[in-house]
C-alpha cells in the first residue's frame, strides 16, 4: 500500500515539473516572437537615452517611457509616424525651421534621420542694445525787423543720444528679424537757433507742410506716433474723439486744446483729434502712417500757434 502511495506522489511530481517546464517554454517562445527593438530618444537638452520597446509609433514610445512634450516642443519624426529598430526620436523646439523634409535617394531608399536633421537650422534670439544719435533741429527765429536780415546763429546745435534695445533673431548666423523692444533717451538734442527775418525750419519731414508764419506761438516738444500697439496700445486707428486718425491732419494734444482745434505746427495746419496719457503740458504727438516714420521723426521742438 505504501509503495502505491509513493508511486502516486512521484507521478504527481513529474506532472507538476512537466507543466512548469511547458509554461517556461511558452513564455520563452512569446518573448522570442515579440518584436522588440532598440531606439534612441534625444531630449531637447541633448541627453540621449536608449529604450527597448515593442511599440512602433513615436507617441506610444514616448508614453511608454513617461516622456511628456511641452507646448513648445515637437518630435522628429512626427508623433504619428512609426520607426524601426536603430532609429532615433529627436525632441526639439517648435521654432526650429524645417528646411527640407525626407526625400527619396536615387536608389529609392529614404534619407536617414541624421541627414534629415542636418537640414534643420535652429533660430536663435539675442537682446542687442545700440546707441543711436538723435539729430538736432535747426530752428529759425524772427528778427522782428524789416528788410533784408543777415542770418545770425544764436545757439549752436548739438545731437542727442538714445539707447535702443532690440530683439534680434538669427538663423545660420544671419540676421532675419530685428524688433525694437524699448527706447531710452540719454541726452536730449539741443536745437540750433538761427535769427532771420522770417521763421522757417531747415529740416524737412516726410509729413506734409504748408508755408506760413508761426509768430506769436509757443515752442512745444513735438513727437510722432503711428496706429501700432507699441505707440498707442491699439490698432484700430480710432482717435479719442471718434475720428479715424489721418497722417498730415491728426495730432494728440492735452485737454487745454479742445477737439477740433486747428494748430499751426512748423508751418503745417493740424487738427486736435486725439489724447494720450503721456501728452501733458507743452507736448504734442503728430500721427504718421508707420512706426518707421515715427522713429525717424524723433523729437523736435517747434513753434505752435492756434489758428483762429
Amino acid at each position: 500500500m505504501k509503495k502505491e502511495e509513493n508511486a502516486s506522489i512521484s507521478i504527481m511530481k513529474i506532472i507538476c515539473v512537466t507543466i512548469i517546464l511547458i509554461l517556461i517554454s511558452g513564455i520563452g517562445v512569446m518573448a522570442v516572437n515579440t518584436d522588440l527593438k532598440d531606439v534612441t530618444i534625444i531630449l531637447q537638452n541633448g541627453y540621449e537615452m536608449t529604450a527597448l520597446t515593442s511599440k512602433a509609433k513615436v507617441s506610444e514610445i514616448l508614453t511608454e517611457n513617461n516622456i511628456v512634450l511641452e507646448e513648445n516642443q515637437k518630435t522628429i519624426p512626427d508623433l504619428s509616424e512609426e520607426i524601426s529598430s536603430g532609429q532615433s526620436i529627436q525632441i526639439t523646439d517648435k521654432s526650429y525651421n524645417e528646411v527640407q523634409i525626407a526625400k527619396i535617394s536615387e536608389d529609392g531608399a529614404k534619407t536617414s534621420l541624421d541627414q534629415l536633421l542636418e537640414n534643420y537650422a535652429p533660430i536663435t534670439e539675442k537682446i542687442v542694445v545700440e546707441q543711436v544719435t538723435i539729430p538736432y533741429e535747426t530752428v529759425t527765429k524772427n528778427s522782428g525787423t524789416s528788410g533784408d536780415t543777415t542770418n545770425k546763429v544764436l545757439q549752436q546745435g548739438k545731437d542727442g543720444l538714445k539707447e535702443v534695445t532690440y530683439r534680434v533673431k538669427y538663423q545660420n548666423d544671419v540676421e532675419i528679424e530685428k524688433t525694437v523692444i524699448s527706447e531710452k533717451v540719454i541726452t536730449e538734442p539741443v536745437n540750433k537757433i538761427v535769427q532771420v527775418q522770417k521763421k522757417t525750419t531747415s529740416r524737412s519731414s516726410t509729413l506734409p507742410r504748408t508755408t506760413g508764419s508761426t509768430s506769436g506761438g509757443t515752442t512745444y516738444k513735438i513727437t510722432a506716433y503711428c496706429p501700432c500697439s507699441k505707440c498707442c496700445g491699439k490698432t484700430n486707428g480710432r482717435t479719442a474723439s471718434g475720428t479715424k486718425a489721418t497722417a498730415g491732419r491728426t495730432v494728440a494734444a492735452s485737454s487745454k486744446f479742445a477737439f477740433g482745434t486747428k494748430l499751426n505746427i512748423g508751418g503745417h495746419i493740424y487738427t486736435v483729434e486725439d489724447r494720450g496719457g503721456a501728452i501733458k503740458g507743452n507736448k504734442i504727438d503728430i500721427f504718421v502712417n508707420t512706426h518707421a516714420e515715427a522713429l525717424a521723426w524723433g523729437v523736435r521742438y517747434l513753434t505752435v500757434s492756434v489758428v483762429q
